[in-house]
């Protein structure tokens, strides 16, 4: 592997040096620089300068030339614009040949001075060859470079129509968090992490194994109907920087969801707030704790009475979830602790997110939720006035609060 303190080296001196030099001097230049570095220097020097391996071969021959030959050879230095003329002037037609080919294939915006193209190198230039414009395929690479293409991949950055009222409701939320803050009151942000296979899976990432020694995983990654499926539904505590992990093995219902804040407050956050008379859930719009879900209310209501606390719930507006804070708070680190890691068990699963740190000192406890959560579950509207819940005056279907009802 070449040094890139090396490269930076070479680099550094051929700018300064290659005005002063002519074409002869920066070849025999580089073979010295070459020379001097042994195995592999006329790569690293090629790679460092941009001059091409044939030049400062070029430069090594000259170099072992008799001292009178060498001499006589000084004598001739090829003037100015000599050699062979660049395919674009020899073929005036070539670059209006390639441009119309990745035309139809451009992505972005056409004003754009940083374009790309899907189409690979070697099929254009049998394309342009078939066109009756003989190209290499290095050519094409070097033509589509001075076009101002380049290689990218996707960006995610469109997240639909945005709701406007939508930075009114981040502020609303953040009013609610502070005010909880200064009230000493608990808050918290909940989501469901990406379902898992439970299995010798591939999992995204690199870990440290023996050479050649990779870790065996299966190649197709069906669900094995023994083992199944890991939920992991996730409550952070905004204030204490801790997290509660339920893992669930059958589904990611609104029920669930709910148990999951009621395991935390159990296991973890009533001894961290023993005067606590409310809760503050920030939760997305979407998914098993969406704002329009009645089983996910109804569920709140029967939490809010089990614990006697107010339930204050503010929902992050459609299409806002990655700013959920659990997302880069909590679940952003489980998975780099879980990376190249094939999830072979359940308990598995538990022992890796319980085992997610921060050097700023997040702490994570996980447990396996065995319970089984019916889908398809009907709310009816009986059931729906019976709750206790009060809208806010902002946007009561995403920020409302769900008080306790009295014990008959």
């Amino acid at each position: 592997m070449q040094d890139a303190q090396t490269i930076k080296l070479i680099r550094r001196k051929y700018r300064v040096l290659r005005v002063e030099m002519d074409e002869r001097g920066r070849r025999q230049w580089a073979a010295v620089e070459a020379q001097e570095m042994g195995w592999g220097g006329i790569t690293t020097v090629a790679n460092a300068t941009g001059l091409s391996r044939t030049t400062i071969t070029a430069g090594l021959w000259e170099l072992g030339l008799p001292a009178r030959q060498r001499s006589v050879e000084a004598a001739r230095v090829r003037r100015t614009g000599g050699g062979r003329r660049p395919l674009t002037e020899t073929d005036p037609g070539l670059m209006v040949a390639l441009e119309a080919l990745i035309e139809p294939a451009t992505r972005g915006a056409p004003e754009s001075p940083l374009r790309w193209t899907c189409k690979s190198t070697r099929r254009l230039a049998d394309e342009l060859t078939r066109g009756h414009h003989p190209v290499s395929v290095n050519t094409v690479a070097a033509l589509l470079h001075q076009a101002g293409y380049r290689l990218q991949a996707n960006r995610k950055t469109r997240e639909g129509a945005a709701h406007p009222d939508r930075n009114a409701q981040f502020e609303h939320i953040n009013t609610s968090v502070r005010s909880f803050h200064d009230r000493s009151q608990p808050a918290i942000s909940v989501d469901a992490k990406k379902k898992e296979l439970v299995g010798d899976f591939k999992n995204a990432g690199r870990a440290w194994h023996p050479c050649g020694e990779p870790e065996d995983v299966r190649v197709h990654d069906f669900l094995d109907k023994t083992l199944g499926k890991a939920i992991p539904y996730g409550v952070y505590d905004i204030f204490n920087n801790q997290g509660w992990v339920s893992v669930g093995i059958d589904h990611d219902t609104a029920q669930f969801a709910v148990n999951s804040i009621r395991t935390w407050w159990k296991k973890m956050g009533r001894r961290r707030f023993p005067q606590a008379k409310q809760l503050l859930i920030t939760a997305d719009g979407g998914g098993s704790n969406s704002h329009r879900s009645r089983l996910w209310k109804v569920s709140l209501q029967k939490l809010a009475d089990e614990l006697g606390l107010k339930l204050v719930v503010c929902h992050f507006p459609p299409g806002t979830s990655k700013w959920n804070k659990i997302e880069h708070r909590l679940f952003s680190f489980i998975t780099q602790n879980w990376r190249a890691r094939p999830l072979v068990s359940h308990q598995t699963v538990v022992n890796l997110i319980a085992a997610a740190t921060t050097k700023t000192g997040l702490i994570v406890k996980a447990a396996l939720d065995t319970h089984t959560y019916e889908t398809g579950v009907k709310v009816t509207d009986e059931e729906l006035i019976k709750l206790k819940l009060a809208p806010h005056s902002f946007h009561g279907e995403w920020n409302y609060t769900l008080s306790p009802r009295r014990k008959s």
